[in-house]
């Protein structure tokens, strides 16, 4: 999943240690999430896609609307206020849990749809994702499992269009937040570069620690485990 769901609840009393305001901080802490998937998932992507986990016929569809849907989510999410953006991302956060703890197996014989409702989809998927500053992956897997495509390959597609979300949500918020005045030094838009530094570097060295343990441990047990630490943050966002 993209490291949103932790970074953004992380960063916020941060950036309330340092003075920002509720509004500019949850609005830095989306669009800071977003500029460290670029950088952790292009390598992931750039694996994937030589080990030929990558659904090939379905890619170029799926970026068009991710593209366009994670730049109009990070405008969105720019004229939406601070308080209402954490309750949108508090609220998405309790669903994919739900979704976790509810997931099923998918019937045989799905099929991939037409072109332009797999744009449609990943328009919306990009919005969400440009919205509440995380990977498209909590959303893109689901899809392409439900259209018929295996779990690896569906995993590596996600991993490839994760990248074009993170870009195209990065730049709207870079755009969005040219015009504001209340930033920290070392910004470029919403985008705050200390911390996209720090949490992109440290990822290098843990996320491989992550996957280790992701595999030794019983599927069922990790999916409900992270499930109710999803809850624990959804309900610590909203109540903060």
């Amino acid at each position: 999943i993209g490291g949103g769901v932790i970074v953004i609840p992380v960063l916020l009393p941060v950036f309330a240690a340092q003075g920002l305001s509720a509004d500019v901080a949850m609005h830095v802490a989306v669009a800071s999430s977003l500029a460290t998937i670029v950088v952790t998932t292009a390598s992931s992507a750039h694996a994937h896609w030589k080990l030929g986990n990558i659904v090939g016929r379905a890619l170029p569809w799926l970026m068009g609307g991710l593209v366009v849907g994670s730049f109009s989510g990070a405008q969105i999410a720019a004229a939406v206020p601070g308080r209402t953006l954490k309750i949108i991302f508090g609220g998405f956060v309790l669903l994919l849990a739900l979704r976790m703890l509810l997931a099923g197996q998918v019937p045989p014989g799905r099929v991939m749809p037409a072109p332009p409702l797999v744009t449609t989809v990943g328009a919306l998927i990009g919005t969400i994702a440009g919205m509440v500053g995380i990977g498209g992956g909590a959303l893109i897997v689901p899809f392409l499992a439900w259209a018929g495509v295996e779990m690896r390959k569906a995993v590596g597609t996600s991993a490839a269009s994760n990248l074009c979300v993170a870009i195209a949500g990065t730049l709207g918020f870079i755009v969005a937040g040219a015009g504001e005045t209340d930033l920290p030094d070392w910004s470029t838009g919403y985008i705050y570069w200390p911390a996209v530094g720090g949490i992109t570097l440290a990822s290098v060295f843990m996320a491989p620690l992550g996957a280790k343990l992701a595999s030794r441990l019983p599927a069922r047990l990790l999916r409900r485990a992270f499930a109710a630490f999803l809850v624990v943050v959804g309900l610590k966002v909203l109540a903060g």
